[in-house]
């Protein structure tokens, strides 16, 4: 709490913490008050990296006491230092094997401390209670049972904290995330859209929960059907087929532009990762289209995922036809299937896609060559927006080279194409 930026940066969650580091490369960590690990690990790393060159574990001296250090300095000459005992930043095969099958091993998978039924810290209690309120069902490991899958993990998804919660093998997110999904909707949208989570499931959640919190409460009968978590549907027919009025003013509302994207927000500000996600494909994609917010209308909101057969938000449609939502977008706009359909209907032509790449291209020559070297950041030199950023600025100074720079995040095109152009998917 006294250090945030420290604790954030290596991904403190408990202390005591010990992390081992050497060159600034993070070579170990231990948690937990174990001093005969301690001094086993200490021993290992901190001994000479070659044989005619020792180097004294004297920092170590001045927090451990003198019987620590000389265990330290006899398990050194025992295991002969660090050549031995560094560990690297690489997984072997054996272990990346194994993780790619425990992230696969369950369509939702949460890697935590315990289990769902004893959680063993406070931030995986309380993904394990969003998740059994969507009334998920989900697989789970307890990361504390086996130290080489705790370690490897977080090389493997770039993730330096747990828990750690997956879809169908890919990483959603840490415990902020996911609460913060949870609470906008969003990770409801994403189970139902990967095709793990059923309506008829969330209503269950839904009545569970209602019934957890209203045990005692009187039983009111005659009421409209509930269709989705705290929605009532009173534009349904008997038969659950949309009434006819509401059925034209969706058929109206699709067909107002060549391009219509439902969306939570707008374009300026959405309200979804998954809305801006889009958003950005069709900016990329240079194309004009219209937006209607589906959290001001809860009737459009529900009866849309009638109309389409799809279950979650952002839905795009063109010419009134749906395309789809946001993963099968931008799996579309990726392999360029999203333009060979504007193309073939006529909502974008051949010329201004030609045209826009040769802009973009040039565009980013430029700056290429705007300087003998220049560095694409997050930020400025003088205030740079990641610490990889940071890092770059710091060597490239160290070296005494002059050098330009291009704040990515101030122009999304730039930050987008130059990724195709150079082959290379993250900055700096």
């Amino acid at each position: 709490e006294e250090q945030p930026e420290i604790s954030e940066a290596f991904g403190v969650s408990a202390v005591p913490l010990f992390i081992f580091i050497k060159d600034s490369i993070v070579l170990d960590r231990l948690e937990g008050a174990n001093p005969a690990v301690l001094a086993n690990k200490a021993a290992r790393l901190a001994g000479p990296p070659s044989i005619d060159k020792a180097a004294a574990p004297a920092s170590l001296g001045l927090a451990a006491g003198p019987t620590v250090l000389e265990t330290v300095k006899d398990l050194a000459k025992e295991t002969g230092g660090a050549q031995n005992g560094i560990v690297t930043s690489t997984l072997s095969d054996t272990l990346e094997h194994r993780l790619q099958q425990l992230v696969n091993s369950s369509p939702v998978m949460l890697f935590m401390k315990g289990t769902p039924e004893h959680p063993r810290c406070g931030f995986s209690r309380k993904v394990v209670d969003a998740l059994n309120e969507l009334g998920v069902k989900f697989g789970s490991f307890d990361i504390l049972s086996d130290d080489d899958i705790r370690h490897g993990l977080k090389i493997f998804s770039n993730w330096p904290t747990f828990p750690q919660l997956y879809c169908k093998g890919e990483l959603l997110g840490g415990c902020d995330i996911t609460l913060e999904m949870h609470r906008s909707g969003d990770l409801k949208d994403t189970f139902l859209e990967k095709g793990v989570l059923s309506s008829k499931g969330v209503k269950h959640a839904a009545e569970s929960v209602t019934a957890s919190c209203n045990e005692h409460a009187p039983i009111i009968a005659d009421k409209p059907e509930v269709t989705d978590v705290g929605h009532v549907s009173e534009a349904n027919n008997a038969d659950g087929k949309l009434d006819e009025s509401l059925r034209i003013r969706l058929n109206v509302l699709i067909n107002s532009k060549p391009i219509m994207l439902f969306m939570k927000g707008t374009p300026e500000e959405p309200r979804c990762s998954f809305s801006r996600k889009v958003v950005e494909v069709l900016k990329e994609e240079e194309v004009e289209f219209d937006s209607f917010d589906i959290l001001s209308d809860d009737d459009v909101r529900q009866r849309l995922k009638t109309l389409s057969n799809w279950p979650s938000y952002p839905q795009l449609y063109v010419k009134g036809e749906f395309i789809g939502g946001c993963d099968v977008l931008l799996d579309m706009h990726k392999n360029g299937e999203l333009k060979r359909v504007f193309i073939e209907k006529e909502v974008l032509l051949v010329e201004s896609v030609q045209g826009s790449k040769e802009s973009l291209e040039s565009r980013l020559k430029n700056l290429i060559n705007s300087s003998p070297t220049v560095l694409f950041m997050k930020g400025t030199p003088d205030s740079p927006r990641c610490k990889f950023s940071s890092k770059v600025v710091a060597a490239l100074r160290q070296e005494g080279v002059k050098f330009g720079s291009v704040d990515i995040l101030n122009d999304e095109e730039v930050r987008q194409g130059l990724k195709t152009f150079s082959n290379w998917p993250t900055f700096p």
